[in-house]
């Protein structure tokens, strides 16, 4: 008889962990109804259910990190109608040749693609009343600060702990250029008491030498995640293929708490079955956080709740990044 309350709670404690609710990760904001990363987009997703923001971040020419996907500026500002001589020798405009001062000049619209097309038609759009007419909205380029800042007091006032998803963007271009993103990221993150294991924030990056140098040379205490690509992607110099592997995994466990991979490195949408990768993962004890769901860009012949059902249901993701927050939070709500 002693022994069974000890029991009792040791297996509510393995309960609660187990069907833990997965967090909703909001993918540069709430991106699939304004433009990405900014505060606005912040706002939006944080009042949608959000349990974490994404913050892709790039170094300016005074070495402030502000929150952009890439380290160009042409697909998601008005760059080249403000600045039109200041683009590099291979005709593109990059983050780290501009001030904090003139990044904040610019107007950030809808991603676009080479062709300066919109990459998602239905998502915001903007007056069409002048022939170049992305870019004049009074959305802005946030710093990484001020999105703390904002997070911060949303999470006074509405008494909540939404947290800060943060991705070390192209460590080794910064590093060659004279900066050193993640030193810079790190020195933030001290400043606000956020680099530690129990804050909420998680620090990403795909390339794994980077993650590595973020424990082991910079010491970071916070929680790390490892992100997939392909290989062909180029995103860095690391082998996804070896990562992905069971002893690739064993290596990220070392120094991370997660993986974030690429949604179709988990499902074979094609032949309706999944890869080994989740699995493998789980076994090294590491949590699986795939990007990215998108409503309006799903595989095909399948449905939302159809993707969801898989991710949740059947692989048991631990979280997911999504353009949509609202049909996240709506989903999980109703399991």
């Amino acid at each position: 008889m002693p022994y069974k309350l000890p029991l009792l709670i040791l297996l509510c404690l393995f309960c609660t962990q187990l069907y833990a609710k997965p967090i909703i990760i909001a993918h540069r904001g709430a991106s699939g109804y304004l433009p990405e990363h900014t505060l606005e987009a912040a706002v939006l997703a944080y009042s949608q259910g959000a349990d974490y923001i994404e913050q892709d971040l790039v170094l300016s020419k005074d070495l402030i990190p502000v929150v952009l996907h890439d380290i160009h500026l042409e697909t998601v500002t008005n760059v080249e109608q403000i600045f039109p001589k200041r683009h590099r020798s291979d005709g593109r405009y990059y983050a780290f040749d501009f001030t904090l001062a003139e990044l904040q000049t610019l107007n950030v619209h809808e991603r676009t693609n080479d062709k300066g097309e919109q990459v998602f038609p239905y998502r915001f759009q903007e007056p069409r009343n002048q022939e170049r007419y992305h870019g004049q909205s009074s959305f802005k380029i946030a710093t990484f600060e001020q999105q703390i800042n904002l997070i911060q007091q949303l999470n006074r006032q509405f008494k909540r702990d939404v947290g800060l998803y943060v991705e070390i963007k192209s460590p080794l271009w910064h590093q060659t250029h004279g900066a050193d993103l993640s030193q810079i990221t790190l020195n933030i993150l001290r400043k606000y008491g956020l680099d530690n294991q129990d804050s909420h924030v998680y620090v990403q990056c795909f390339d794994f030498a980077e993650t590595q140098r973020l424990r082991n040379e910079l010491n970071a205490k916070v929680k790390l995640i490892q992100l997939i690509a392909e290989n062909s992607w180029q995103e860095s110099n690391s082998d996804y293929e070896y990562l992905k592997s069971a002893q690739g995994l064993k290596e990220i466990a070392k120094v991370a708490q997660g993986i974030g991979p690429w949604i179709p490195q988990l499902f074979d949408f094609a032949n309706k079955t999944p890869t080994s990768l989740l699995a493998n993962a789980h076994q090294a004890g590491l949590l699986v956080h795939p990007y990215t769901f998108r409503k309006d860009d799903l595989p095909a012949k399948y449905s939302s709740q159809q993707v969801l059902d898989i991710l949740f249901e059947d692989l048991k993701v631990d979280g997911l990044f999504t353009d949509f927050t609202d049909v996240l939070e709506n989903y999980l709500e109703k399991r």
